[in-house]
C-alpha cells in the first residue's frame, strides 16, 4: 500500500518506538508478586458453589408472630465446592424477590462466614453461571469463525490476548498503587499493537491504522484525564468504587475512572481506522491517478457516514448501560440539570463525550495518514 520506502520507513520506525517505549514502560510498571488490597472480608468469607435440595416456608426471624410479618423460606444446599464440599447448608431468605425465583435444583454461590454463629454461616450470594456463559461465548466463537474463517480465529486470538493483558497487568498494577495514568498509555498502547497486528497481519495497512489508533488515543488520553479535574469527579460514583477504596487503599479511583476511558475508546477507535485505511486503499487501487487531496476528500466521505453511526452507538450503549440509573433519577422528579451534573451521571457524560471527540479525531488523522502514504513518492 505504502507507495514510497522512505514513508514506510518512518511509519514503522514511529511505531516501533511507541512500541520499545510501550515494552519499558511494561517492564516498569509490572507489579510484584505479591497481590495488595486483602482485606479482612476476604480473609474471613468463601465463595463456595452449591445446589439447592430443599425450599421450605417459614416465619421471618426476628419478626416473631406478627400477621405483616413478610413470607420467609428456608432454603437447604448441598455445597459442592470449596472448603466444605459435601456439607448440607442452611439459610434463610425473604419470600418475595430472589427468593421467590430459587428452585429446586438451582445452582448458586453461598458466601461461607466459618466464625459466623451456625445459623449465620451460609448466605445467599449469587446465581452460579458457568454453564450458560461457556455456552454463550462457544456460539460467539462459532459464529465469528464461521463468518470471519482464518480473520476470525485471529480476531478471537487478538481477544484472548486483549483479556491476558488485562487480567495479568492492568488490574494488578492498579490495585497495586501504580500511577494509573501510565498504565492505561502502556496498555493501551501494547493492545492497540496485539489487536490490529494479531486480527489484521503485519501489513502496511495495519501499521498506518495503527499510527492512526495511537495518535487517537494519544488525544483521547489528554482530554480524558483534562475533562475528569475540570468536572472535579472523584471516582466514587458507584458502590463497587467504594468498596475498592475500602479494600485497596492505595488505589487512585480518579485514575480508574480515566483508564476506564482510554481502554473503552480503544474498543471503537481500532474498527474506525482500519476502516479508513482500507477505504483509501480501495480508492487508490481503483484510480491511481487520484491526488492527496482528492483521496483525502473521498476517504472523509465515507468516514462521516461511519462515525455518525458509530457516535450513536457509543451514546445508547452508554445509556442502555446506565438506563436503571436514569430511570430511578426520573422516579424522584429531579430536574434534568441537576441528573445530568450529578457526579455519576457526570462521569457516563465525560466517559461517552471525551470517547466520542477521539473516535471522531481518528477519521480525518487516519484518513490523511492513508492518502499521504499511498501518494508519496520517492524522490529521485
Amino acid at each position: 500500500m505504502i507507495a514510497d520506502r522512505r514513508a514506510r520507513s518512518l511509519l514503522v520506525l514511529a511505531v516501533t518506538l511507541v512500541g520499545i517505549a510501550a515494552l519499558v514502560g511494561l517492564a516498569v510498571l509490572w507489579p510484584g508478586r505479591a497481590q495488595p488490597g486483602e482485606s479482612d472480608f476476604e480473609l474471613r468469607v468463601e465463595l463456595v458453589k452449591a445446589r439447592v435440595v430443599a425450599i421450605d416456608p417459614e416465619t421471618c426471624a426476628g419478626i416473631g408472630g406478627s400477621t405483616d410479618a413478610p413470607a420467609c423460606v428456608r432454603v437447604t444446599a448441598e455445597v459442592t465446592s470449596g472448603t466444605t464440599k459435601g456439607e448440607v447448608a442452611r439459610f434463610q431468605m425473604v419470600g418475595g424477590g430472589i427468593g421467590a425465583s430459587l428452585s429446586l435444583g438451582d445452582r448458586i454461590v453461598l458466601s461461607h462466614a466459618p466464625e459466623a454463629p451456625p445459623q449465620q454461616r451460609y448466605q445467599f450470594s449469587d446465581f452460579e453461571r458457568d454453564r450458560p456463559l461457556v455456552l454463550l461465548a462457544v456460539l460467539f466463537a462459532l459464529a465469528v469463525v464461521a463468518l470471519g474463517r482464518w480473520k476470525g480465529l485471529r480476531a478471537l486470538l487478538g481477544v484472548a490476548a486483549s483479556v491476558v493483558a488485562l487480567v495479568t497487568f492492568v488490574l494488578p498494577a492498579l490495585l497495586g498503587g501504580s500511577d494509573a495514568l501510565a498504565v492505561v498509555v502502556v496498555a493501551a498502547a501494547l493492545l492497540a499493537f496485539v489487536a490490529l497486528y494479531v486480527t489484521h497481519g503485519v501489513t502496511d495497512t495495519t501499521t498506518v491504522a495503527l499510527a492512526g489508533t495511537l495518535a487517537s488515543l494519544a488525544l483521547t488520553g489528554l482530554l480524558g484525564w483534562l475533562f475528569v479535574r475540570l468536572t472535579q469527579l472523584t471516582g466514587f460514583a458507584s458502590e463497587e468504587s467504594g468498596f475498592l477504596r475500602a479494600t485497596s487503599g492505595d488505589i487512585d479511583l480518579r485514575g480508574v475512572l480515566l483508564a476506564g476511558i482510554v481502554i473503552g475508546s480503544l474498543g471503537v477507535l481500532d474498527d474506525v481506522t482500519v476502516t479508513q485505511v482500507s477505504t483509501v486503499s480501495q480508492v487508490h487501487s481503483a484510480d491511481p491517478a487520484l491526488g492527496r487531496g482528492e483521496l483525502y476528500r473521498r476517504g472523509l466521505e465515507v468516514g462521516r457516514d461511519h462515525i455518525a453511526s458509530t457516535v450513536n452507538t457509543l451514546v445508547l450503549a452508554y445509556a442502555g448501560s446506565s438506563l436503571p440509573l436514569l430511570l430511578l433519577f426520573t422516579q424522584t422528579a429531579r430536574p434534568v440539570r441537576d441528573v445530568l451534573t450529578g457526579e455519576v451521571v457526570a462521569t457516563e457524560v465525560v466517559r461517552t463525550l471525551v470517547g466520542s471527540i477521539g473516535l471522531v479525531a481518528s477519521v480525518p488523522l487516519t484518513t490523511w495518514l492513508a492518502a499521504w502514504a499511498v501518494t508519496t513518492r520517492r524522490r529521485e
